[in-house]
């Protein structure tokens, strides 16, 4: 049978193109459109991870609360959030976003969750972690500086399209303990960040404890667990990479819209 021919259809047969199929299916599926799908992460000798939510850590490493004007302190870590199709994969080029001429880079430690936890001590908090994976934390400085001048929430300076650029995910019986690891970023091979992971203020399962008191983390969540200080503006044309011990080094190049 030719699958070209259609002389043989009935001329009162509905003929579906991809668009109609696709609106066909999502009703089918009781939604007005096909619902988009989720990032996926690679891990490293397993399957995919597919991200569902995107927690970050503010002012987690001392050096870099003071070189943003901000005092040092160990009250309680604060949060904000990022949307899971802000992941952009690492090795693929960043377009420049808009609104902004201030675009500046974060380098950053993820922790990928693979198991519930709710209220969760922190001696306990390891156990629901799947892996660990280097991190980029795309902020649009000046817009998040206009926020934080007119106390308003940070999403438009945080939280945008390729905003979060994440390497493959190393599992963590792959590795060993965490603290002394560096972490370091350079921009076009010059050295811009570089700490080590026990510069933080609050360690990782003390950041799983105390989300796990406000939220139920659930597999496929990420945390960003803060940057270290050197954070700066970055153009198109920069190339970035970073690295953290023997994690897969996350890398892009910003790249003109």
């Amino acid at each position: 049978m030719d699958l070209n021919d259609d002389t043989g259809l009935r001329r009162d047969m509905p003929q579906f193109r991809p668009t109609q199929f696709n609106y066909q299916r999502a009703c089918m599926n009781n939604t007005l459109f096909p619902p988009r799908p989720a990032p996926v992460i690679p891990v490293k000798g397993m399957a995919g991870f597919p991200v569902a939510r995107i927690f970050c850590v503010g002012r987690n490493y001392a050096a870099h609360a003071i070189e943003m004007g901000n005092e040092v302190d160990r009250e309680d870590p604060f949060y904000f959030t990022k949307s899971a199709h802000a992941v952009l994969l690492s090795g693929r080029d960043m377009p420049y976003p808009p609104r902004t001429a201030d675009l500046h880079h974060e380098m950053e430690l993820v922790v990928a969750i693979g198991a519930e936890a709710r209220n969760i001590a922190p001696a306990a908090a390891l156990g629901v972690v799947l892996g660990y994976a280097c991190g980029l934390d795309m902020t649009r400085r000046d817009l998040q500086t206009q926020a934080k001048e007119k106390r308003r929430p940070w999403d438009t300076g945080k939280d945008f399209e390729n905003a979060a650029i994440i390497a493959a995910i190393t599992p963590k019986d792959q590795l060993g303990l965490l603290d002394d690891l560096p972490i370091r970023l350079t921009v076009n091979g010059a050295v811009t960040q570089a700490a080590i992971l026990s510069d933080m203020i609050w360690s990782v399962p003390e950041i799983i404890a105390d989300l796990s008191t406000l939220y139920t983390l659930q597999p496929g969540d990420l945390i960003m667990t803060g940057t270290p200080a050197g954070v700066g503006p970055v153009v198109a044309g920069d190339v970035l990479y970073g690295t953290i011990g023997g994690l897969d080094p996350v890398e892009t190049r910003i790249v003109r819209a």
